[in-house]
């Protein structure tokens, strides 16, 4: 998750300098995010065809300890008033990473559909274009609460498609597949708004000037 300050979800930040200092890059939210994308090459190695029983249940393993530093790093950098803008971006960026290359790695492994993953991929893709375009005028956009929603959704998903247990494959695999479609869903009704609320803000700013965005809602 990201690291928003309480009741700021879906606000507008400012990036700035002093966000990069080392104290900032190495607290202790950024640094589990640091071990969440140091997961990603072991997870990817561990699910290089043909897998095993014992490779999928490793990876699941590895999967919930990222997911878990996913959960922490939020509270903690509220807590300790560590939120910051660096946190901002790399842990959305670290969740992505995550899912898009187990997802990936699952398709030879007929877990998933590649169409299906692609869909996922390619609007995760449009939207951290938006976010760029954003960020190139000094903004971060945060998540909202469908965004999480749909990143909850995909992350149990992947917990039930990597979890091996032979004698509740097939129930584990329909689980697994049945959440992946709710993420879908959830993906591109909030990239709709996304998008929606995008457009609108570009067009008031075309007719006021260049005056700061006020802040809103804008789902991820």
């Amino acid at each position: 998750m990201a690291h928003p300050p309480p009741h700021s979800e879906g606000s507008t930040i400012l990036m700035t300098r002093s966000g990069l200092t080392r104290q900032n890059l190495i607290n202790l939210p950024n640094i589990l995010t640091y071990l969440r994308m140091a997961t990603i090459p072991l997870i990817v190695i561990l699910l290089i065809p043909p897998a095993s029983a014992d490779s999928f249940n490793m990876a699941f393993g590895l999967f919930v300890f990222a997911s878990i530093t996913d959960y922490l790093d939020g509270i903690l950098a509220r807590r300790h008033n560590q939120v910051t803008s660096i946190g901002k971006l790399l842990d959305p960026l670290a969740d992505k990473l995550l899912t898009s290359a187990v997802l990936i790695m699952l398709i030879p492994l007929e877990k998933v559909q590649a169409w299906l993953v692609f869909l996922i991929i390619g609007r995760e893709i449009s939207i951290t274009g938006l976010r760029s375009i954003a960020a190139s005028q000094g903004l971060v956009l945060d998540a909202s609460r469908m965004g999480k929603n749909k990143m909850i959704s995909q992350t149990v998903a992947i917990i039930f498609l990597l979890l091996a247990v032979p004698s509740l494959q097939r129930i584990l695999d329909i689980l697994g597949t049945l959440f992946l479609w709710v993420s879908v869903i959830l993906g591109f009704w909030s990239a709709q708004d996304y998008f929606v609320h995008f457009v609108r803000e570009a067009k008031r700013q075309e007719q006021h000037g260049d005056i700061p965005p006020v802040k809103q809602k804008l789902p991820f």
